[in-house]
Formats: C-alpha cells, structure tokens, sequence
C-alpha cells in the first residue's frame, strides 16, 4: 500500500471551506460587503440560524470580519478580510470545474 501523506493544512482548508454554506457565503461576499439580509437573498434555502453559525465559524477562521457602523438603526456588514480575499482565484477555477463537470 503506497503510504501517501496528506497535507494537514490542506485538510484543514478543506474541512472549512467544504463544510455546507461556507463556500457560498464567501462567494457572494467577493464582491464586497454585504448585510446578513443581503446573504439570506443571495443564498434564500440558508436559514437565518444557520447563516449566523457560519457567520461566527468564518470569523473566528479570519475570513470575514464584521464591521458595525454606529448609526440609527444601526448597520452591520459583513466582508472578506485578507485572508478571505485571497480565495478568490481558487474560488473562479472551482467555478470552472464545477461548470464543466456538474
């Protein structure tokens, strides 16, 4: 048996961004900053309960970052960091791949 090692900072990336709703939510916000009601219509079969989840998890990870604007009411946008922008690139060839072959 060959012994193939796998690299665990793939794995990890993998894991984040496989998980259900991340890579939409990071797709959507590659354009820019978004409210968590401009979310819900872009992605509408993600609940609210889950989207916040995904919101924490994707935080937490340095993806997104969440920006309030101290106004009446106040405004809370949601976009990409650094880090977040980064995948954009992987994000387009996952694109393609998926256009040619789903």
């Amino acid at each position: 048996m060959n012994n193939i090692k796998l690299c665990p900072h793939f794995e990890a990336a993998f894991k984040l961004l496989g998980k259900r709703w991340n890579g939409l939510i990071i797709r959507s916000l590659l354009k820019g900053a978004k409210r968590f009601s401009d979310i819900q219509e872009i992605i509408p079969n993600l609940s609210a309960r889950m989207l916040t989840e995904r919101f924490k998890e994707l935080e937490k990870e340095g993806i997104i970052a969440r920006k309030v604007y101290a106004e009446t009411p106040v405004r809370i946008e949601y976009e990409l960091t650094e880090k977040g922008k980064d995948l954009e690139k992987s994000m387009d060839e996952i694109q393609k791949w998926a256009e040619k072959w789903t």
